[in-house]
C-alpha cells in the first residue's frame, strides 16, 4: 500500500493525517501534522519506564505462558504476510504457545474496509482503529487501560475516551533532512548542517558538484504536507498552533508559522536548490536519484528511509538528521503516530487480544523493520538513522489532534494546505496568495457561526 496515504492521512485529521508515498505499509496519522509536529518532548528516563511497568503490573490481564485463545489479526501490511509475521509468530508462541493468531491481510483500503467490518458487527479481534470518533471508540473497542502502559506509550490521548485507553500507536515517524553521505563528501561537506545558513551553504556547495540539493516532488503535492503542516508547529513551538486559526480571521501572515516555513521553501527555490523543473517530478524516480547521488536530501518522515536504501544505496549511505528552520542551532522536530492497535470489544478472546497487543509493542521488533520510532516513551531506535537523528539532541514534539471546527472551517473554505504551498512558492507576491486564503477563512468561519 501507498506511503504516500500516511501524508494524506494528516490532511485527513487535520482533516487528518500524513500523505506518504510508496511503499509497503499504509499509514493512517491522527495528528495535526507536524509531521505531524509537536510541543511536548517524549524523552522519559529508563527509571520512570520501569516503574511504570511495576505499580500497573497488577492491573494488567492474565499474560502467562498458559494464556490461550484464537484471534485474527487485520493488518495493512500485506508485504509482511508469510514473511515477518511467520517470524514474529514463531517468537510470540515461544512464550504464549497456546494463542494461536491468524493475519488477515487487508486487500484494499483498511480505513473503508474497517468501517464496512464495524458495521456489520464483524470485527476482527485485533485491528486498526479507522477514522472514526473518539466518542465511538467504546462501542467497539475493549480498554486497553489494563496492559500497564498508560503511562509509558506516547499518544496516549489520541484515541482514548472518558479517560479510557483505546488505542496504541504501532509506532512513530518524525520529519527530517534524509540526505545520502557520498553526495556529501563528494561536495566537501564534513558535518551536518546544524542552522539555516550552514543548511544554505551545504545547498551551494552540492549544486556547484552539479547534484540537485533537495527533491521536493513539488508537482505531486503531498511531498509538501510536512512543510505547511509540521514546520510551522515547530518555528512556533507551539503543538497547538493550527489550532489557534480559531481566534484570527487572519490565520496566515508573512510573520507567524506559516509564512516563515512556506519562506524557507520559497527560498531554496528561488536559490536553485530544488529540481530544474518543479513541475514536472516524479516520485518514483526520485528515490532512485537520491539512491544514487544525482540529488542528495528530502525533507520527508523516516519512513522513506528504507525506500531509498531499497531504491539502489546500501544503508550506511543515508543519514537522518533534523531540519534547521533557524539559526538558533538548537534541533526540534515533530513526531506524528501511524495506525493505532485496538482489540475488539467483542472479542471471544478478549484477554489473548491483549496479550498479542502488548508483545507487539514491547517485543516485536515491528518499529524497527517499518522504520518507526518506538510507540514506548525513551526507547532508542535500533536503527542507524534514527540513531544519528536522537544523537542530535533533538526534542521531539508530540503532535494533536485538529479541533474539530478547524476541519469544518477548512473544508467550507475548501482549503486545501499544500496547495497553499505551490501557490506561495511560485507566486510573484506571496502575501497575495496569504490574503486571498485569509478571506476564504474568515468567511468561511463567518458563515459557520465562529
Amino acid at each position: 500500500m501507498s506511503k504516500k496515504l500516511y501524508s494524506l492521512s494528516f490532511v485527513m485529521i487535520m482533516a487528518l493525517s500524513s500523505a506518504i508515498a510508496g511503499c509497503g505499509s499504509n499509514t493512517n496519522n491522527n495528528t495535526n501534522n507536524s509531521a505531524a509536529a509537536t510541543d511536548k518532548p517524549t524523552a522519559t528516563n529508563a527509571e520512570n519506564t520501569a516503574g511504570n511497568t511495576t505499580s500497573n503490573a497488577a492491573a494488567e490481564p492474565a499474560a502467562g505462558a498458559d494464556t490461550s485463545g484464537k484471534i485474527t489479526f487485520l493488518t495493512n501490511r500485506t508485504d509482511m504476510i508469510g514473511k515477518e509475521y511467520d517470524e514474529y509468530l514463531k517468537r510470540f508462541n515461544e512464550k504464549y504457545p497456546n494463542i494461536k493468531v491468524e493475519f488477515e491481510a487487508s486487500q484494499t483500503d483498511y480505513n473503508q474496509q474497517a468501517k464496512v467490518r464495524m458495521a456489520s458487527g464483524e470485527l476482527p479481534d485485533v485491528m486498526f482503529i479507522p477514522t472514526i470518533p473518539n466518542s465511538d471508540l467504546p462501542k467497539y473497542f475493549a480498554s486497553l487501560d489494563d496492559l500497564g502502559l498508560n503511562d509509558q506509550v506516547t499518544f496516549k490521548d489520541f484515541k482514548s475516551f472518558d479517560g479510557k485507553l483505546y488505542g496504541i500507536t504501532t509506532g512513530n515517524s518524525t520529519s527530517g533532512i534524509v540526505y545520502n553521505k557520498k553526495a556529501f563528501a563528494d561536495a566537501g561537506i564534513t558535518e551536518v548542517p546544524k542552522t539555516w545558513d550552514e543548511f544554505l551553504a551545504a545547498c551551494e556547495k552540492l549544486k556547484e558538484k552539479g547534484v540537485i540539493p533537495l527533491a521536493s516532488n513539488f508537482k505531486d503535492k503531498w511531498p509538501l504536507n510536512d512543510w505547511v503542516y509540521a514546520v510551522p508547529r515547530v518555528i512556533e513551538g507551539k503543538a497547538d498552533f493550527p489550532n489557534e486559526k480559531l481566534n484570527t480571521d487572519t490565520p496566515f501572515t508573512m510573520d507567524n508559522g506559516y509564512g516563515k516555513a512556506l519562506g524557507l521553501l520559497r527560498e531554496l527555490n528561488e536559490k536553485g536548490y530544488l529540481e530544474k523543473d518543479i513541475n514536472s517530478t516524479n516520485w518514483e524516480q526520485s528515490k532512485k536519484d537520491i539512491a544514487s547521488g544525482k540529488f542528495a536530501m528530502y525533507f520527508l518522515g523516516n519512513w522513506v528511509i528504507n525506500q531509498v536504501i531499497g531504491a539502489g544505496t546500501t544503508a550506511d549511505n543515508v543519514g537522518f538528521f533534523p531540519l534547521p528552520y533557524d539559526n538558533s542551532g538548537t534541533p526540534s522536530a515533530p513526531l506524528s503516530p501511524d495506525f493505532f492497535y485496538a482489540v475488539s470489544k467483542n472479542s471471544k478472546s478478549v484477554d489473548a487480544a491483549k496479550v498479542f497487543v502488548k508483545w507487539m509493542i514491547e517485543e516485536s521488533g515491528y518499529e524497527d523493520f517499518a522504520g518507526f520510532i518506538s510507540p514506548l516513551k525513551g526507547k532508542e531506535s535500533s536503527l542507524a538513522q534514527l540513531k544519528e537523528f536522537q544523537s542530535t539532541g533533538v526534542v521531539l514534539q508530540e503532535g494533536t489532534v485538529d479541533d474539530a471546527k478547524v476541519t469544518e472551517i477548512s473544508n467550507k473554505a475548501q482549503l486545501d494546505l499544500p496547495a497553499v504551498v505551490q501557490e506561495f512558492v511560485l507566486a510573484k507576491d506571496p502575501q497575495s496568495v496569504f490574503d486571498k486564503w485569509n478571506k476564504a477563512w474568515a468567511k468561511a468561519k463567518k458563515d459557520l457561526g465562529y
